[in-house]
This record gives C-alpha cells, structure tokens and sequence, in this order.
C-alpha cells in the first residue's frame, strides 16, 4: 500500500504541475501581446490550461468534491458506494460465476483425472491417512469426556426410546417380500441347512438323536437291534438324505406348500408388526428390556472401551497397519479412478449436476456477499483505496489532457489563421 501511495503522489505533483506550468506559461504569451511566436506560444498554454483544469475537475470529481464544494455529481465513488456494490456483485455473478463458465472450466480442469493423480501420489495417500488417523484419534479423545459421554447416552437413549421397533421391522419385512425377496431368503436358508447336513458332523448328530429316541421310547426293541451303532449311522444317512430330497423339492417348485405357508406366515409377521397391539406392545417390551438391562449397557460400555483402546493404541504406532490400510485404501481408488474412464466421466458430470443444481443458490449468495461486504465499508476508506487502486493510473489523463490539449489550442489556432 505505501507504493501506492507514493505513485500517487509522485504522479499527482508531476500533473499538477504541467497544469500550473501551462498557465505560467499562458500568463507570459499574454504579457508578450501574443506578438510573433508568442501568439502560439498563448494558444498552446490557453487550451493546454483548458484541458488539464477539465481533466482535473473529472479525475478529482470521481472520489471527492473539487475544492471541497458540494457540486453535484461529484465524489461520486463515494456516495454511489451501494450501487456500485451491487453491479460490481452482479458483474462478477453473471460473468466470473455463470453455470456455463463453471461447467466449462469444470470441463477443461478434469477434476476426477486430477483427482485420480492425486489420490496415487504416494506421498498425498501418506498425507491423507496420517490426517484420517489424527482426526480419528482427536474423535476418540473428544469422545472420552464425560460431558460428551453424558449426552451421547442421552441422545442414544432417546432416539432408542422413540424408535418404532414393531413398525420397522415390519416395513423391513414388507420390503422382502416385494417381489418375492422373502423367498430368497428361504432359498438360502434351505441351501445352507442342505449343506450342513451333508456334513459328516451333521449326520453324526443325527444318529445319537436316533439311538437316543430308540433308547429312551423303545427300550426292549432297543435289545434286539443287532450292531446299533452301525444302525443309527445308517438311520441317519438316510434321515438326512430325505430331509434333502424334501428340500429340493422345494427348490425346483416355486409353488411348493413350503413356499404358500412361509409367505402366509411372513404375510401375517408384517401384518401384526404394524397392527396388533399386543404383539407390538411384546416388542416394545423387549425393546425396553433391552435397553434398560443393566448387563446389557455395561457390555455395549464395555465393547466401546475396548475398541476405543485399540483403535489409540494403533493410531499412535508408527508403522501403524490402520494407517497403511488407509494409505493402501487412497492409492487403491487412486488407480480404479485412473484406469477406469467410465467412472472418471460419472465423477465429472456428477460435479457438473453439482454445479447446475446449486449454482444459481452459490452465485446469488456470493454476489449478495460481494455486495454486503462492499456496502459495510467506510466509504472515506473505499474511496480511498480505489484511488490508490486506480488513481495513479488515472493522473495520466491528467497529464496527456494537458499536452493534448495544447496541440489542439496549435491546429486551432492554425486553422483560424487559414481561414482569416
């Protein structure tokens, strides 16, 4: 700012004084009687006295009142402080910050390229899990005053408190079944029973049941069974090879009554999860059982100390393995980004949706503090600090208006002695 300032003044005295110069030198052609060169020598420092004096009475107007009288239309900078706030905000809106020009700036920049060579940077991947790993261990400490304890607890409760458990539960189960999810779910939970009992262990369970049963309902016939062990293995190979056949029955008709009752009942389930006030007030009963349990609450406590201690105990490791997995993590999306061109096309015109979505909200909020900010300035200090911006600048057509003007004052001057 002192450079500035000093440019100013410099170019201030250098104006103002071809402005007195000129009309020195206008008084001496005057005393001579305008005889021989002195006739020119008038007319040069007359219109050359004109035009700086107009030129002076424009540049000064612009950011105070000449002399210090309150002519109209001057110190204009000053006292138009809000218009020219408001049009310099919309300039800048309409211009600098017009969808289009975003969008187009947006293309040509390639965010999701830059990102990707970014994110593969090894040294920004290092950044950036150092910086995840600080801003989870400085969580984990923010979390571990009691003040904040208290209210997490607090707010959990009452969350837990007001959540509809029943209602949920039966929309989630509504959600199944809308086109036929819930049979899905049976067909797992099929495949996996399947699959367990194909197992030596499941088979074995089997027999012991079998010779249990046998044992314990039939104890006489129990007596005459010749090799009961080899017996009971048999019993239950053959058990569970019906228990499969049924259940591929079931998976080869989607028909199957299996199927018509375990609808019905799912049906039922969501019906009186979202009706039946006894099986909701069961629910909601649990739900507080639960939540009030002591056992319960000093698990959970007991649960998130533990992982709170080992999550501090890793993020202060050097060679922490969380840190190298975020920094495996950055790298890894790094490279998926770079090397897949669909997915760098969808990031951009997922930030170009970005940018048409809430650019008019963006631009009217920047313009709008363009212009509050401009207007809450002391208008004495703004219309300084534009002089100091521009106002060196503009002592030039102060100084070009005077010499201009002098050779104006000469060709008129030429001109009417052509035509006397």
């Amino acid at each position: 700012m002192e450079t500035r300032r000093k440019l100013l003044i410099r170019n201030k005295r250098i104006a103002t004084g071809l402005m007195i110069g000129a009309a020195l030198l206008f008084v001496i052609a005057r005393l001579q009687k305008g005889h021989g060169v002195w006739e020119w020598v008038a007319a040069f420092a007359e219109a050359a006295m004109v035009g700086a004096l107009a030129d002076w009475f424009a540049v000064v107007a612009l950011f105070r009142h000449p002399l210090g009288l309150p002519i109209p239309h001057t110190a204009i900078i000053k006292h138009k402080q809000g218009a020219i706030a408001g049009n310099l905000a919309n300039f800048i809106r309409d211009k600098f910050l017009a969808s289009d020009t975003l969008i187009a700036k947006l293309r040509a920049y390639n965010p999701a390229e830059q990102l990707a060579a970014y994110l593969m940077a090894p040294q920004h991947g290092a950044d950036l899990s150092r910086g995840v790993t600080r801003l989870l261990a400085d969580s984990l400490d923010f979390i571990d005053d009691e003040r904040v304890q208290q209210w997490l607890r607090a707010a959990l409760g009452s969350r837990i408190e007001r959540f509809d458990l029943s209602g949920t539960a039966g929309a989630m189960l509504q959600a199944l079944r809308n086109d036929n999810r819930h049979q899905a779910v049976l067909d797992e939970l099929l495949h996996r029973f399947a699959a367990w009992l194909a197992t030596g262990q499941a088979q074995s369970r089997l027999a012991n049941s079998i010779d249990e049963m046998v044992t314990k309902e039939y104890p006489l016939l129990s007596v005459f069974i010749p090799n009961r062990e080899q017996f009971t293995r048999g019993a239950g190979e053959k058990v569970a090879a019906r228990i499969n056949d049924f259940i591929q029955a079931v998976n080869a008709d989607p028909g199957h009554e299996l199927r018509r009752n375990f609808d019905a009942v799912v049906t039922d389930l969501v019906a009186r999860l979202q009706s039946d006030p006894e099986l909701r007030s069961t629910v909601e009963g649990i739900k507080q059982e639960v939540l009030h349990n002591q056992a319960v609450t000093e698990y959970a406590r007991s649960i998130g100390n533990d992982l709170k201690s080992w999550l501090q105990h890793e993020l202060q490791q050097p060679d922490s393995k969380l840190q190298q997995k975020i920094t495996a993590a950055v790298a890894g999306l790094g490279t998926t980004l770079s090397d897949n061109q669909g997915l760098k096309d969808s990031l951009n015109d997922y930030l170009a949706k970005l940018v048409l979505h809430y650019g008019d909200t963006l631009r009217n909020a920047v313009a709008g503090h363009i212009a509050g900010t401009v207007q809450t300035w002391d208008s004495a200090d703004y219309s300084n600090e534009i002089e100091l911006s521009i106002g060196s600048d503009l002592q030039f057509i102060r100084m070009n208006g005077t010499l201009v003007g002098g050779v104006i004052g000469l060709l008129l001057h030429a001109l009417a002695l052509l035509l006397a």
